[in-house]
């Protein structure tokens, strides 16, 4: 399976969101990682053929999607940010329904929903009505309706938004699950959801791809140094304006600090391992989290 994207370029107007972006991705999970606003979202969309490029090409195993149409769709599964439900469904009807839509025969569906059902962990809430659920329950939903046709391609657009840490855990569990055999994408604001399960991750910003690879290759890209040291209370605000830090924590006597620079900020400064968070800052100037929600 290859998934081929040559000078993409989505214009809304006078916006460019997505800015002629060249990936190809095979079989593995690839983590798209950027703030608010970095086209990931669009880039998505076009992918999923929601969208249609303002130019460029997407092929699929060198077939143009957009040409390809009904047949592309059947090797596709998509959750996006926010997938629409009927309150009211139970859960196990829900996935029937969508079943339904994606043209699954009914004796297919009920053994494959009941399957799926099972490994999202959602075998004693199956007849619990939608609008029950708790998030994780939700996004646990929409990955078993996106996973309904077997797909080759599972594309999932901030699948951990608003989920708490236990969610959290428990999703990027079950995504590596389901990502044997697959092209999975996956995009984020959240480092730690991709560090650990991506294959490969992909930054972008303002519609463009900055840099990729492994989080070693990711981490030795970068061109500073991460340093810790400790300063007075009355130089956090100074230390903040004029380095990038990734981490204060706060002591008796003043606060801890995670700086990223190229020379040694304070004579005690010691030098310290570079995580993928570092990399996050020092390629987007801002730390990572919920905060930063795609757009």
């Amino acid at each position: 399976m290859e998934l081929k994207v040559e000078n993409l370029t989505k214009d809304f107007g006078d916006f460019t969101a997505v800015n002629h972006l060249s990936l190809t991705m095979t079989s593995g999970v690839y983590g798209l990682l950027g703030i608010n606003g970095a086209g990931k979202t669009t880039l998505m969309r076009m992918l999923c053929t929601l969208l249609k490029p303002s130019e460029g090409q997407i092929t699929c195993n060198g077939e143009d999607i957009f040409k390809l149409d009904a047949d592309y769709r059947k090797l596709l599964g998509y959750l996006p940010q926010d997938f629409g439900f009927y309150p009211e469904f139970t859960v196990q009807d829900y996935l029937l329904y969508i079943a339904t839509l994606k043209g699954i025969k009914s004796s297919v569906a009920k053994k494959r929903v009941k399957q799926l059902i099972a490994q999202v962990g959602l075998s004693k809430v199956a007849n619990r009505k939608m609008k029950k659920l708790s998030g994780g329950m939700k996004r646990r939903a929409g990955i078993a309706q996106a996973m309904l046709n077997n797909p080759k391609i599972l594309i999932l657009d901030e699948p951990t938004a608003g989920l708490d840490p236990n969610e959290r855990i428990r999703f990027r569990n079950l995504l590596s699950e389901l990502s044997e055999n697959r092209l999975v994408l996956l995009s984020t604001h959240i480092v730690s959801d991709v560090e650990y399960i991506a294959n490969e991750i992909l930054l972008m910003k303002d519609g463009r791809l900055i840099c990729r690879g492994t989080s070693e290759e990711l981490i030795n890209s970068m061109t500073e140094n991460v340093w810790r040291c400790s300063v007075e209370k009355r130089q956090v605000p100074s230390v903040l304006k004029t380095y990038k830090v990734s981490n204060v924590k706060s002591e008796a006597h003043g606060a801890e600090m995670r700086i990223i620079s190229k020379s040694k900020p304070f004579a005690g400064a010691i030098l310290e391992e570079a995580n993928l968070e570092d990399v996050f800052l020092y390629y987007f100037g801002e730390k990572a989290g919920d905060g930063n929600a795609a757009i």
